[in-house]
């Protein structure tokens, strides 16, 4: 049955792929109005495809663009649910694309084929090595093992604002007993992985007001205050020598890493200096006494993610500026609480502020780190399963960014995801010129047919 399936497969990737690029051609930009139909063209395009190998397929209408939800199998038994995204990020700018974003190509390279286009990692390609390892394995068997549900959404790249109102209100019809999510990568392009720890997020950006007016430094200089060194000094603050954030109570909920998850981490031999090295850096900066991995993975951060005050275009003007602002953006791990954090940074913040001064804030995103639990059913039937087909020992690993559906499922269902992916470190997502390995979408069909195999094992634990 297995092996059977894994040569259809091998047999037929020519197919796989040309649904692949017909489904790269649809512009799909969530975040742009413009794209709106393009939209609604991805999710008319995945109805029809999901449909075409027998599954019962409902498109619903949100506040934005279409969900997908799409079932197979039979009601009774082990469900599994996947989640992905047909949206894709904007492509500005063009020109540095060598060619269009949505005319995909195969492109031969020193290190083999891979597929070139706007969505072809993120998350296009990924969500179809799911979906074409379910056409491989009811052509080749007849039927899936257990119910499988599709949910797909396309609002990704812009923030999902219908995500959670929908969720909510289609609870029973996205509950399952493991959901599965791709939009992952190969941890340092080379070993297959599933993510069990996420960092939250929470955004602030501060506004320093001063004089009513900048001011000539010549005439104000030294007497009067200035909110860019106001702002200077605030930020300064907020890390020590140590690198160790000084906001009151922020590492009060941070956890240390359990040891046989910081032995694993270890054994991945991550080479730090490399990965420094290819931003043009050496130095591990943040925490003193912590691994590299650990600090990207594990360890909550802030850092100044921009800054803006007085005159910063060409040629000098001596003023000092009425208002100087920054933006904030902390990382979060553990138990963290975004909004605690919110409330203990903006009265420090208070607290460094002089009385010719005031400050406003302004609120943006804030969401906890999600972290899941490695004993719930399937993780260690993936991690195999995986592991064969790659032939090297899949690792569960952390994740330096934020990837709220997990979140979601957590909170709304109740289910710890099971995220695997197949993108490369060097697939451009977000940038020009975005690819997508063809072993990534060749073996990442083949690795899910495996976990399915492997998940039919659970059926009647």
């Amino acid at each position: 049955m297995l092996d059977a399936t894994l040569s259809r497969i091998d047999n037929e990737m020519e197919q796989n792929l040309n649904r692949l690029f017909d489904f790269l051609k649809i512009k799909s930009i969530s975040t742009d109005p413009e794209f709106k139909s393009d939209c609604v063209d991805a999710a008319n395009w995945l109805v029809k495809d999901l449909e075409s190998f027998g599954a019962k397929v409902e498109k619903y209408e949100t506040g934005g663009h279409p969900i997908v939800l799409g079932h197979l199998g039979s009601e009774s038994g082990l469900h599994i649910l996947f989640y992905g995204h047909y949206d894709v990020q904007p492509v500005d700018p063009l020109e540095l694309w060598d060619r269009d974003p949505f005319d995909p190509v195969l492109e031969k390279l020193p290190s083999g084929h891979v597929i070139r286009a706007r969505g072809a990692s993120d998350d296009k390609g990924q969500l179809m090595t799911f979906v074409e390892a379910c056409r491989a394995w009811i052509s080749q068997n007849g039927k899936l093992p257990f119910k499988v549900t599709f949910f797909f959404e396309g609002e990704e790249e812009s923030g999902s604002p219908s995500l959670v109102p929908f969720m909510k209100k289609y609870k029973k019809e996205i509950s399952s007993d493991i959901v599965l999510i791709c939009d992952t990568w190969l941890f340092e392009s080379r070993v297959p992985s599933i993510v069990t720890t996420l960092r939250g997020i929470l955004k602030e950006e501060i506004i320093i007001s001063g004089p009513d007016k900048d001011l000539h430094s010549g005439m104000y200089g030294g007497i009067s205050t200035n909110p860019a060194r106001v702002l200077t000094d605030v930020l300064s603050a907020l890390h020590n020598h140590e690198g160790i954030v000084t906001i009151p109570g922020f590492y009060d909920e941070v956890s240390e890493l359990p040891k046989n998850i910081k032995d694993q981490w270890e054994g991945l031999n991550f080479n730090h200096n490399q990965f420094l090295h290819d931003v043009g850096l050496s130095n591990p900066a943040g925490e003193k006494g912590r691994a590299p991995l650990e600090m990207i993975w594990s360890r909550p951060t802030c850092e100044i993610n921009g800054l803006k005050s007085g005159y910063i275009n060409e040629g000098f003007k001596t003023v000092l500026p009425s208002q100087a602002s920054a933006k904030i953006s902390f990382r979060l791990v553990g138990t963290q609480d975004p909004l605690k954090i919110r409330k203990s940074f903006r009265e420090m913040v208070e607290n460094h502020v002089p009385i010719d001064c005031k400050v406003t804030f302004s609120e943006h995103e804030a969401s906890k780190a999600s972290q899941m639990d490695t004993s719930s059913p399937g993780f260690e039937k993936a991690r195999e399963a995986i592991s064969e087909e790659w032939g090297t020992e899949a690792a569960f690993v952390g994740c330096g960014g934020s990837i709220p559906i997990a979140g979601h499922f957590q909170k709304i269902t109740g289910v710890d995801p099971i995220l695997i992916g197949f993108a490369k470190d060097d697939d451009q997502i977000h940038s020009p010129n975005e690819k997508y390995d063809l072993e990534s979408f060749h073996r990442g069909i083949r690795s899910w047919v495996r976990v399915i195999n492997s998940f039919s094992e659970l059926q009647n634990v």
